[in-house]
């Protein structure tokens, strides 16, 4: 039974992509993997025709937040969020986006006045946004921006992917190679580090993280032979950090720092662009990784693919990766002391 517990927001992302499709598959399996109560957030009308689109036997009811953990054992319990256009599985509008923006402004005024836990995010289309006059990079942009005008407190969001094998965030982003060398500064290799080391023990019970930073450079750069950034930028960073207490090494070689013994030094790895995060995260957990947002004043998590608008309504989405994201969520919140 989880009447009792206070819920976990869920986010439904583009309606016409694989968010409805995911929810109700992984709430069909509640029982099978322990899935914590959820408030799924948006059209209820959605949720109700997709499920009989892919001929799932839901129950979808509208509740709120008070309600959602009594009426999580037999349906789905939603806030509903009428688009008021209709919406066909697969194919991407405008229209939508007005629903997908309300849809996450629901979930941050909700978590932040305590009614949910935490936030899972469901994944958006940009273009779609962007075509509406969406005024952000992306997602997590908007979730900061959100958090601040709520509480007047600036703040800085940090990615990170984790998996069963591995923890990982890039210091730099969405942004092209070439610019990252002119991006990356020991400021903001020091403030990301500093977040991850106290999101890692306020909401993952970590006493004392273990943050192992990885190079820009081939072989960190070989001693200056293979540029410079290693030694000018990263060194003097990690030096920083070390006499403020956080238990961090490098730079190491990117090379040699994912493989299972190295892995088994550090509980996260700080990388210093994308793909140098992304891609030994992906490889080594690519159904079940999760990506997290550290630095908000909300925990915050989502399934680590994209709308797969190609997949909407098919029967083919895999649900692993939003159940993995539900689960961590409920996890971080119990660590940081939120869980009814």
């Amino acid at each position: 039974m989880t009447d009792g517990v206070l819920p976990l927001a869920l986010s439904q992302g583009d309606p016409a992509g694989i968010g409805p499709d995911i929810a109700l598959q992984a709430w069909l399996r509640r029982g099978e993997v322990g899935l914590p109560p959820f408030l799924y957030i948006g059209d209820l009308a959605v949720l109700q025709i997709r499920a009989r689109q892919l001929e799932l036997d839901v129950p979808v009811v509208e509740a709120n937040a008070a309600q959602a953990s009594a009426v999580f054992d037999h349906a789905i319990p939603v806030h509903n969020i009428p688009i008021g256009v209709d919406v066909l599985a697969g194919k991407p509008h405008v229209s939508n986006a007005r629903g997908t923006i309300a849809a996450i402004e629901t979930a941050v005024s909700l978590c932040l006045s305590g009614e949910v836990r935490a936030i899972i995010t469901n994944p958006i289309a940009k273009s779609v946004l962007y075509e509406a006059g969406f005024g952000f990079p992306g997602h997590t942009e908007f979730l900061a921006d959100l958090a601040t005008r709520a509480t007047g407190q600036a703040c800085m969001p940090v990615m990170m992917l984790a998996g069963p094998k591995l923890k990982a965030v890039p210091v730099t982003i969405h942004i092209p190679i070439k610019d990252v060398p002119a991006a990356l500064t020991e400021a903001l290799i020091v403030d990301t580090c500093r977040i991850v080391a106290q999101d890692l023990v306020a909401r993952f019970g970590l006493a004392s993280p273990r943050l192992a930073v990885a190079g820009l450079n081939p072989h960190a750069g070989e001693g200056g032979a293979i540029g410079h950034e290693d030694d000018e930028i990263i060194h003097p960073a990690i030096r920083m950090l070390r006499d403020e207490g956080i238990d961090v090494f490098g730079p190491l070689p990117a090379d040699t720092m994912f493989h299972d013994d190295a892995r088994g030094r550090y509980d996260v790895a700080i990388c210093m662009y994308h793909d140098q995060a992304l891609i030994p995260a992906k490889a080594l957990g690519f159904d079940d990784s999760v990506n997290v947002t550290l630095g908000l004043p909300f925990i915050r998590t989502s399934p680590d693919h994209g709308t797969a608008f190609g997949l909407a309504g098919t029967g083919h989405a895999k649900e692993t990766s939003l159940i993995a994201a539900l689960q961590m969520a409920d996890r971080m919140s119990q660590a940081q002391g939120v869980s009814s």
